[in-house]
């Protein structure tokens, strides 16, 4: 009987508990494209949010713009987020990559000699003239020198330019940059030269988060660079570090066909956002649309954790260990960038009962995060300790010094006792009698 009622009792474990918590939701979204080699003008451009619930974003006059939450990925904001256009200058942030990952920052490199016009962005380095990596790099990635690019793809290339651009393309491909090919280190306006919004934001956190020092530089107002034939100060062209507290970099670029292009990152209220603007008509109107952009990101978002990796989530009673209890916790931290207005709930679906023998982290359900009853996202359930099953013997002692059970054995004891006592008066009244 109880086994028939352990059976029961575990056929209607699997039921859900619902828990509530008040954050707020985050979707993802694609952007459209437009074809490679469009004009260079610009339109205003009014782009619905990629998050429900959030009011619509400023118009924009860009020819292709992204807003990504640094620390989720989610796309907040985009409108021609995937077009292939002409990137500029911001070409160099796949410079400064492979340099990072290719050359010592003490190395020094001697100058090729190669000569720009005199519009183009440059330190002045001469033929022969040794400089260190670090500050080629500083100098590339403040004043954005065209020929400290140079100067760094052609010594890391081993003396070929075109092999240190071979490098950059494979680089975009390893990374997943499908909207990318680069046929130049500094950004020209070249045939084949060309990156997306969303490319160029993906490439820049990718550096942000993996050297410190790339960080570090784009993050200055300007520099000095010490080596080389004269100690040289530079400044970086990105107006909005040092002006705006909240902005950290990162890279600049302008050509005629590229337009205006500003790649940013921005910290404020815990929350990190990275932001790309293509094809603004000035260097004041890069600004403007990049700063429109963050703004109505940072007073619309907040960004929270409606599940913490390790905290627990239920307890469900274990089959056959009367008292016992599992704990259920979060196998991990869900961090969402959210609508400030919205309304998320967390249900979880979890047995009321479990049966071991369960190992540590054994998945046993998982908690779903709602928004008006739409599904945004999962995490699973796990166990943070190990369930130990029961032994056959244990059962059997137990099923045997139950109440029931006892009470069942001295029934049947007691009535075996009676029919042995009335068989025996049967048989003795059977048995004839003395004369």
């Amino acid at each position: 009987m109880r086994g028939r009622r352990r059976v029961q009792i575990l056929a209607a474990a699997a039921v859900t508990l619902a828990t509530a918590v008040a954050v707020a939701p985050a979707a993802r979204a694609g952007a459209a494209s437009v074809a490679p080699g469009a004009a260079a003008s610009t339109a205003q451009v009014v782009s619905a949010s990629a998050v429900p619930g959030a009011p619509a974003p400023p118009a924009l006059g860009v020819r292709g713009a992204i807003l990504v939450a640094g620390s989720t990925g989610q796309r907040l904001y985009g409108t021609n987020a995937d077009a292939e256009l002409p990137i500029a200058s911001t070409t160099k942030l796949m410079t400064a990559l492979v340099t990072l990952e290719r050359a010592p920052m003490t190395e020094t490199f001697p100058y090729p000699g190669t000569h720009f016009s005199p519009d183009a962005s440059q330190i002045g380095l001469v033929a022969g003239e040794r400089m260190s990596v670090q500050d080629l790099l500083t100098a590339m990635l403040l004043p954005s020198a065209d020929d400290a690019a140079q100067d760094l793809a052609y010594n890391i290339g081993g003396g070929s330019v075109a092999r240190f651009v071979a490098m950059m393309n494979a680089r975009a491909v390893q990374l997943g940059l499908t909207h990318t090919h680069y046929s130049t280190p500094i950004g020209l306006d070249t045939r084949g030269n060309y990156s997306s919004a969303a490319d160029l934001v993906k490439l820049a956190g990718y550096l942000l988060a993996r050297y410190p020092l790339f960080a570090h530089i784009v993050a200055q107002t300007n520099a000095v660079l010490h080596t080389g034939n004269q100690v040289r100060d530079v400044v970086s062209l990105n107006g909005l570090v040092g002006k705006v507290p909240w902005i950290y970099g990162v890279k600049t670029g302008h050509t005629n066909d590229a337009g205006y292009v500003l790649v940013t990152i921005a910290r404020k209220n815990g929350m990190t956002l990275l932001s790309a603007v293509l094809g603004t008509a000035s260097e004041a109107a890069r600004d403007q649309n990049s700063l429109a952009l963050l703004n109505w990101a940072y007073a619309n978002f907040r960004q929270t954790e409606p599940i913490v990796g390790g905290s627990v989530l239920a307890r469900p009673t274990v089959a056959d260990q009367p008292g016992k209890r599992a704990t259920v916790i979060a196998a991990s931290t869900l961090s969402e960038v959210v609508a400030s207005s919205s309304n998320m709930q967390v249900h979880l679906q979890v047995p009321h009962q479990l049966s071991g023998p369960l190992n540590r982290d054994t998945v046993v359900g998982r908690a779903i995060v709602l928004d008006d009853g739409r599904q945004l996202n999962t995490v699973p359930l796990v166990l943070a300790r190990a369930v130990p099953g029961v032994s056959a013997l244990t059962l059997a002692v137990r099923f045997i010094t139950e109440p029931i059970t006892l009470l069942g054995l001295v029934l049947l004891l007691g009535g075996t006792a009676t029919l042995i006592v009335r068989r025996r008066f049967h048989r003795r009244a059977r048995q004839p009698t003395a004369a």
